[in-house]
C-alpha cells in the first residue's frame, strides 16, 4: 500500500520530533523497496513555508535540496485532486491544505502518515498511520 506523507510528518523528521523514528523507518523501506512515499505539491509548499519561518532562507535552500534525495514524489495537484480535496474541505471541515493530503491518500487508495489531529474528520474515510 502506498504512503502518503503530510506536512507535519515531513517536519516531524526533519526536526526530530515525536515519531522521528516512524518516518525515518519510513523513509529508509522506500529507498530500499524502490517504492517512493508521495507527497502533493501543496504539502510540500506548507513544509517549505513552515521551514523558512523557523529558519530563514539559506538554511531552507540547504534542507529542500536533502528533501530531494529523499525518496518521495511529489504529485502536481490536477483537477481530479483539487476536486476531491475541495469536497473535504467542504463536507469535513478539513484545512485546505489537508485537504490535498487526504485527497490524494483517497485516490491512490493508500495510507496517510501524520501526527496532525486534523486528520480525525477523515479517519473513517481514508487509512492513516498516526505519528
Amino acid at each position: 500500500m502506498v504512503k502518503i506523507l503530510d506536512a507535519s510528518a515531513l517536519i516531524c523528521y526533519l526536526e526530530k520530533e515525536t515519531g522521528y523514528e516512524q518516518v525515518k523507518d519510513l523513509l529508509g523501506k522506500a529507498a530500499e523497496s524502490g517504492r517512493n512515499l508521495l507527497m502533493t505539491t501543496i504539502n510540500w509548499g506548507e513544509v517549505h513555508y513552515v521551514l523558512l519561518k523557523d529558519y530563514g532562507q539559506d538554511e531552507v535552500d540547504h534542507i529542500l535540496t536533502l528533501i530531494h534525495t529523499f525518496p518521495i514524489e511529489f504529485v502536481p495537484a490536477d483537477l481530479v485532486l483539487v476536486k476531491q480535496a475541495a469536497i473535504y474541505k467542504a463536507t469535513k471541515k478539513l484545512p485546505y491544505v489537508d485537504s490535498f493530503a487526504a485527497a490524494l491518500t483517497k485516490l491512490r487508495k493508500g495510507e496517510l502518515v501524520t501526527g496532525d489531529r486534523d486528520f480525525k474528520v477523515v479517519e473513517g474515510d481514508i487509512k492513516i498511520s498516526w505519528i
